[in-house]
Parts: C-alpha cells; sequence; structure tokens
C-alpha cells in the first residue's frame, strides 16, 4: 500500500444465497495545510451543505479560536492527517482554560462545545473529501450536566418590565413595541431586528397578526403578534414618518450608516428597562423569549406546539422548559396540597 493512501472497505453484505462485496475507496493525504483547507471548507458548506450566512459566520468565529492556538503552539503547518488525538485534548485544554473578558469567568461548557462543534464540522469536511484525517467522533463535546439553567420571568415581572417604559415619546413607543412583540413571538433578537415594515400589515380594524419569517438555519415559520403586541406596534407605526425599511430603527447615531436596530442595541434596550423595573439585570431579549416558552407550557400547550413556535429543529431542545415547569408544579404541590393543615396521626 503506498504510503500516502489509505484504503478503507464500505462493507459487505453476506446472506445464504449470495455474497456482495461493495468497492473500496481511498482516503488521501493533503499537501495543504488545515489552515489552508478553511476557504474550500467553507465554499462546501455554502454551496453543498446551503448553510445560511449567519451559521457560516458562527463557524469561521470559531475555528478562528483553533486557527490561533495551532499559530500559537507552532503548528500553523499542521496538515489534516497529521492531527492527533493529542492535539485535540490539548486545545480542549486551552478551552476550559479561557476566560470570559466580561465576567472574568471560565467560558461556559455549553460555550466550549460550539467551538468543538465547529471543528467537528471541519473534520466531517475532510471525510467527505475522503482527505485522511481524525474522525469528526474523535473530538468528544464536554458534559453540560442534565439540567439547563434557563432564566424567565414571572408575570409580575413582566408588567413591571412593560409598565417602566415612558410611552409619551417615540423611543418608548418603540421600546414598548419591541417588547410586546418579543413577549409575544418568541422571536430571537436576530429574528426581530430582522422584521420589515412591510411585513407588519396592520390594518385599522386588526387586533391579531400573523407573520411567516425565516428564522435560524434560513428555515421558515410563523409567528403570532398579540392583540397587546398588535396595538403597541400600531402605536409605534403611527410616529414612524420616514420612508426606512426596518420595522425597529434607531433615533440617534450616524445619518450615513444603517437606521436598522442591532441585537446588541436591542439587548441594551431591555437591560435598561429591566434595571428601571427592579427586575434582574441579567435579563435580556432571550429572557423574554424563555418566559414566553415557559408561560406556554404552564398553560398546557402541547411541547410539540411549543417547538413550532420557537422554530427548534430538534424537539429535545424544547424539552428544557419541561424541567422549569415540573420544578414549578412541584412548589405548588408542596405550598397549597402538602397536608401542612392535617394532623399527624
Amino acid at each position: 500500500m503506498e504510503q500516502d493512501r489509505h484504503i478503507y472497505i464500505r462493507g459487505v453484505i453476506n446472506d445464504t444465497s449470495h455474497k456482495i462485496t461493495l468497492p473500496k475507496f481511498e482516503m488521501k493525504k493533503s499537501n495543504q495545510t488545515i489552515i489552508q483547507h478553511m476557504s474550500r471548507f467553507f465554499e462546501y458548506l455554502d454551496i453543498e451543505k446551503g448553510v445560511s450566512n449567519k451559521t457560516q459566520e458562527t463557524y469561521s468565529r470559531f475555528l478562528q479560536s483553533f486557527v490561533r492556538w495551532l499559530e500559537e503552539n507552532n503548528l500553523k503547518e499542521l496538515k489534516p492527517h497529521q492531527l492527533t488525538e493529542d492535539h485535540i485534548w490539548k486545545y480542549r485544554v486551552s478551552l476550559s482554560r479561557r476566560v470570559n473578558s466580561k465576567t472574568k469567568e471560565p467560558i461556559k461548557k455549553s460555550t466550549r462545545n460550539y467551538y468543538l462543534i465547529a471543528l467537528r464540522a471541519l473534520l466531517s469536511y475532510f471525510a467527505d473529501r475522503d482527505i485522511f484525517s481524525l474522525p469528526a467522533e474523535k473530538v468528544k463535546l464536554t458534559k453540560e450536566g442534565k439540567e439547563r439553567n434557563v432564566k424567565f420571568l414571572e408575570l409580575d415581572q413582566i408588567i413591571k418590565l412593560f409598565s417602566s417604559i415612558d410611552t409619551s415619546t417615540r423611543v418608548g413607543l418603540r421600546d414598548r413595541a419591541i417588547m410586546e412583540t418579543l413577549f409575544s413571538t418568541g422571536l430571537r433578537v436576530a429574528e426581530l431586528v430582522s422584521l420589515d415594515r412591510e411585513q407588519i400589515k396592520i390594518k385599522k380594524d386588526t387586533d391579531i397578526l400573523e407573520v411567516v419569517i425565516v428564522g435560524k438555519g434560513d428555515y421558515p415559520r410563523t409567528v403570532y403578534f398579540s392583540k397587546r403586541a398588535v396595538n403597541a406596534l400600531r402605536n409605534y407605526l403611527n410616529t414612524r414618518k420616514d420612508k426606512e425599511k426596518p420595522l425597529f430603527i434607531r433615533y440617534k447615531g450616524p445619518k450615513t450608516s444603517s437606521k436598522r436596530l442591532t441585537p446588541r442595541s436591542v439587548e441594551g434596550i431591555v437591560k435598561k428597562y429591566a434595571k428601571k423595573a427592579g427586575i434582574p439585570i441579567t435579563t435580556t431579549p432571550h429572557t423574554l423569549r424563555h418566559t414566553y416558552a415557559t408561560d406556554l407550557l404552564a398553560q398546557g400547550v402541547d411541547l410539540r406546539v411549543i417547538q413550532e413556535f420557537l422554530g427548534h429543529r430538534n424537539i429535545a431542545t424544547t424539552q428544557v422548559y419541561t424541567h422549569i415547569t415540573s420544578q414549578k408544579l412541584r412548589d405548588i404541590h408542596r405550598e397549597f396540597h402538602s397536608g401542612k393543615n392535617m394532623k399527624e396521626e
């Protein structure tokens, strides 16, 4: 066997009457370094896998970390077939020691896994191109534990949050419309800021609204605006005399750049009112999404329906909310049906 080729057998089918041997295929050692393969990898994601631009940007950001690690460890000339499990282990150790620049705490296990998932995708690309390298399954993800910490708001906190907004100004009307939309639809913040005015067709007699959006992974879904959200949007749009395309725009900043609000801007808006309302300042747009889902489940809505509402591709992602509602039910049972008013026999 030539040194630069690794031959594998796809599989053999046997039964009592005949035998079929499937053809062999060759895994070739590449002359290019892992870093040199990056541009082709992203072309592959775009053209063959149809991965959205947003996902490509995310993979690029996480793989840049791996590239920097290779460079810092004098491995920038490393080729796919030279990558070992020891390299992977050392990279995982470096991730475990990485510190969040804002919190000064080690990055979360879930965040570490995002870096590793991006690396897995690169190794899967090598396998798909018959380039000899480590199998993707050799990159083990960090165990996150059984329970995920999901933060959500109680109804009284939602009321305080909305009530803290001064709707006598156009900025206040915009911010109230943002809050009502997030809570009514369960939109991700990136989906919210991507909305355009032409999608929101509110007539004089409109009290509920259905809008088809293209969400994460370029998957379309329908989101539903409540009467409250429709009224908030109507009040906000009545103040708009401009011809800007975005639904939610900024009123300050450079005149030459886009008026569309960014996800970071919306995060700042939510945080500002959370602080003003006296609720946890860790409240984010995603907290309102969690609150939306938790409220639906508590009201008895089927988990599969909530999965559709949220745009989750996998039901396992939605099941995290069952723990939250189960805990609430346990607390209610303990408080109201514990038999505390009964005498011990």
